[in-house]
């Protein structure tokens, strides 16, 4: 493979840095721009995927994380997104391991050290893209485009883009996706070492064994093996794409066909064809064999009935797309609910972004593969190549994805628009030398815009209320994004300004269940009955199996006296959720009210089952029991209840009551000082004590130690007498 040096690497506006210098820059770009997130909390889906998943705990067997999803759910489930990656929950479980717990801030170093470590590598795989494969007689590969492999790599480095995969913690997928996907095309290219005509056929299975690796971290890893195959197709065997289209099309019989046979390409393309099917395959049968179920909320174009309709809005996702990588300016962390309104007609302006998006990308193909500059071809194919390839899985043509636009899922692609940006720059520098200066300066502003708008961007992830409030300004008319706004306002306490945000979700998507129950909570707790009862019936009547809607509309008619509804909606929560604690203590409490003593205490023996710290309802059931005469019982409930939670001073406090009333003083009062010794400031405990106290001093004199306490306390009394004579004398 003898490649020349492009020619316009030499024009590139840079310094031209050896080696360890431009990897060092470039890890240096890559760090300023994020590491501001390194303090940042567990924001958005951080949530589930971290904070609630138990996969990560190390009391969790290890197996686990093989069994279940990203989000923690059994694969198996259908509530599951069946999105498999065990690798990338292993990471998660190694840094809840190193710091103790979870604490966020080992979860961000290490997102922003992956990025840098990817920028860095990023080097090496553009100076091949551009280059060539090209070895001295050492076997050391040598870069033929120093200073455009450096360009494309800063500009990698800095994209405002990357934020959520970099900034965001559950982006850790991305990260190791795209590090494996790197390492697999390295690896790929050292099966070349020996010559065009010779191959490793190890390093070939090595790379296929990474690009399994890559899928183990997220699924979009697959696409290496397309960008593998691309590469050994344009760059290993320097096929003209378009000469051979010509000459077959002409029908033509001096295609070399045999050359390729020869140098072992199509065995090659066999080896990655059989690879990626086997992974694909193992990957069906993981999932179940199933696909993961998705709503129209969360990609509505791919509900559209009309097919025409559904391909000129997925085109116009792709333009959305395009745009973030032009100008990553307008950022989101949802584009889901309304934050990207549907094409629905021809009239619709907005078909101009799919047309022009194709109009560019035309553009771009004809002079990839039409140019008489090698180089030019070169570059400008694997730009494309790294453009598309990686961004098939989420482009809605082979499956539906869960989603309508994710910057997460422009990662590696976006490698692909560096890489077309520093040949243009170059292109620039080498057809413009009247206006380097200009050029120098551009470049550098670019530079340092991303730069900044990275670091800005990165501040917004560090928490949910920077986060959710910039996106208002991007998607006004996504619901999620008041909803997510509103919920944060609610976990800070402003329940006033929360219910704003909740409306205006609902305003927005009348069919929005989530905040309809939240909007519900909130005017249950503010007395607002009647409209709670509303939005939660209405909630339950879209989504007939939302349980958490059915337990609030319980405890909203309980309230109103409507036991019978009440009743009958905590019964419908557990129907279709059978392990819900909460529930079952909210029934108990209805049943109670109604004095079915037995059933309320059955309601509340399911809750400690179900979850056996449920202090509420321990604390309940003694209560219950005492009032109801059965204070043996009671006893033992609230004995049973320490020994789960032994410092629990309410249950302390109702077991030393039911203590106090059989007479069984002296275990009841250090039940009592227990109890204050936990939480002084309980008046009702004072009280109690003193009363105690009370009921000790009636019991002295009624009891059959009478005189001996009479008798004991008398000589106290001589003795401290005589003692206070023999010091007066």
């Amino acid at each position: 493979m003898v490649l020349s040096e492009p020619y316009w690497d030499h024009h590139i506006p840079l310094p031209k840095l050896g080696p360890l210098h431009s990897r060092l820059v470039t890890a240096f770009v890559a760090l300023i721009c994020f590491i501001n997130s390194y303090n940042g909390d567990f924001v958005f889906d951080d949530s589930e995927a971290i904070i609630n998943n138990k996969d990560l705990n190390p009391d969790t067997p290890l197996s686990n994380i093989w069994k279940n999803d990203f989000w923690g759910s059994n694969l198996s489930s259908n509530s599951s997104h069946k999105s498999y990656r065990p690798l990338t929950v292993l990471t998660f479980r190694i840094n809840y391991l190193l710091a103790g717990g979870l604490h966020p801030i080992g979860f961000h170093m290490l997102n922003v050290a992956l990025h840098c470590v990817i920028s860095v590598l990023m080097i090496d795989v553009f100076a091949i893209l551009i280059g060539g494969l090209v070895h001295d007689g050492r076997g050391v590969k040598l870069n033929l485009s120093p200073k455009a492999s450096f360009l494309a790599a800063l500009f990698f480095a800095a994209h405002p883009v990357h934020t959520e995969s970099v900034a965001g913690i559950v982006g850790r997928a991305d990260l190791l996706c795209a590090l494996f996907f790197q390492l697999s095309f390295l690896v790929y290219c050292k099966a070349f070492q020996g010559g065009d005509k010779k191959f490793s056929v190890l390093w070939i299975f090595s790379s296929i064994l990474l690009c399994a690796v890559a899928m183990l971290c997220k699924e979009q890893g697959i696409t290496v093996l397309g960008v593998n195959a691309a590469f050994d197709i344009l760059m290993v065997c320097n096929l003209d794409i378009y000469e051979l289209a010509h000459r077959l099309l002409s029908r033509r019989k001096s295609a070399d066909i045999g050359g390729l046979v020869s140098s072992g390409l199509l065995m090659r393309l066999v080896l990655l064809f059989l690879g990626g099917s086997f992974l694909l395959y193992a990957r069906w049968r993981i999932m179940g064999t199933g696909p993961p179920s998705f709503t129209e909320v969360d990609n509505p174009a791919s509900f559209a009935e009309n097919v025409i309709l559904r391909i000129v809005n997925y085109n116009y996702y792709y333009s959305l797309n395009a745009w973030l990588l032009l100008c990553p300016w307008w950022l989101c962390f949802d584009w889901s609910m309304g934050c990207v309104p549907l094409i629905k007609s021809a009239t619709d302006w907005r078909i101009v972004w799919p047309l022009l998006l194709w109009c560019c990308l035309m553009g771009l193909v004809y002079q990839a593969l039409c140019s008489q500059d090698s180089n030019k071809r070169r570059t400008l194919t694997f730009g494309l190549v790294l453009l598309v390839i990686p961004f098939l899985p989420a482009s809605n043509l082979f499956f539906r994805v869960g989603f309508v636009i994710a910057e997460r899922v422009l990662y590696l692609s976006s490698a692909g628009y560096c890489l077309i940006l520093a040949y243009t720059v170059g292109y620039c520098s080498c057809h413009w030398k009247k206006h380097k200066r200009l050029l120098k300066a551009a470049t550098l502003t670019l530079l340092c815009v991303n730069v900044a708008r990275s670091a800005q961007r990165s501040q917004h992830w560090r928490s949910e209320q920077s986060l959710f409030t910039s996106a208002l300004s991007v998607c006004p008319l996504n619901a999620k994004v008041h909803y997510n706004v509103g919920k944060n306002l609610a976990d800070r306490g402003n329940q006033s300004a929360a219910v704003k945000y909740y409306r205006e979700a609902v305003r927005l998507h009348p069919k929005y269940v989530h905040a309809m129950n939240n909007l519900g909570n909130i005017l249950k707790e503010r007395n607002e009955l009647e409209e709670a009862e509303e939005l939660l019936s209405s909630a339950v009547h879209i989504q007939p199996d939302f349980a958490a809607a059915w337990m609030n509309l319980g405890i909203v008619q309980n309230s109103l006296k409507k036991f019978d509804k009440a009743e009958q909606s905590y019964l419908n929560a557990i129907k279709f959720r059978k392990k819900y604690p909460d529930c079952y203590y909210n029934l108990g409490r209805l049943y109670a009210d109604l004095n079915r003593s037995i059933d309320a205490l059955n309601a509340w023996r399911n809750a400690t089952m179900l979850k056996p710290d449920h202090s509420l309802a321990w604390n309940n059931m003694v209560i219950l029991l005492d009032n109801t005469g059965n204070l043996a019982q009671a006893e033992l409930i609230g004995k049973e209840a320490l020994k789960i939670l032994p410092k629990d001073h309410t249950i302390m406090f109702s077991l030393a009551n039911v203590l106090g009333k059989q007479k069984k003083y002296k275990e009841s009062e250090g039940f009592f000082l227990n109890a204050l010794k936990i939480n002084p400031n309980v008046a009702s405990c004072h009280g109690n004590l003193v009363a105690l106290g009370t009921e000790f001093g009636v019991w002295l004199k009624t009891s059959k130690r009478r005189l001996s306490f009479i008798q004991n306390t008398f000589c106290i009394f001589l003795t401290i007498f005589s003692t206070f004579c023999n010091i007066y004398n």
